[in-house]
């Protein structure tokens, strides 16, 4: 019988990762995308995610996320399951992952342009 530890796709030991590796992994807009919906959802695989982008690439993603030790990823059955490393990560870099999650979006140029069109 498998264990979970089995189960368990590589990824670093958070002790071992430099904050530069998560914050350019977080930098990408899919990938912090991707967090934002494992945040949401607790865990998916890789299907689950509502993206933009094909599967192949959202693979891609789920793998940068692994390596740079924001994201576990098990295998069940067939299916590799994600979720973020919540408390690993806060525990490394304390408040790191609530200032990413919380961070409002850029606003758009179009909606900027037309504010500033109103204003006129």
């Amino acid at each position: 019988m498998r264990t979970t530890e089995e189960t368990r796709l590589p990824q670093p030991d958070l002790a071992t990762v430099e904050i530069g590796t998560v914050l350019q992994a977080l930098a990408d807009p899919v990938r912090l995308r991707i967090v934002r919906l494992l945040d949401a959802a607790g865990e998916a695989p890789c299907g689950a995610l509502d993206l933009p982008v094909g599967r192949s690439t959202v693979s891609h993603h789920l793998r940068t996320l692994r390596e740079s030790g924001v994201v576990e990823t098990r295998l069940r059955g067939n299916t590799r399951v994600s979720r973020i490393r919540g408390e690993e990560l806060d525990r490394r870099f304390p408040g790191l992952l609530t200032a990413v999650l919380g961070a409002a979006p850029a606003a758009r140029k179009n909606a900027a342009a037309a504010d500033e069109e109103r204003e006129r």
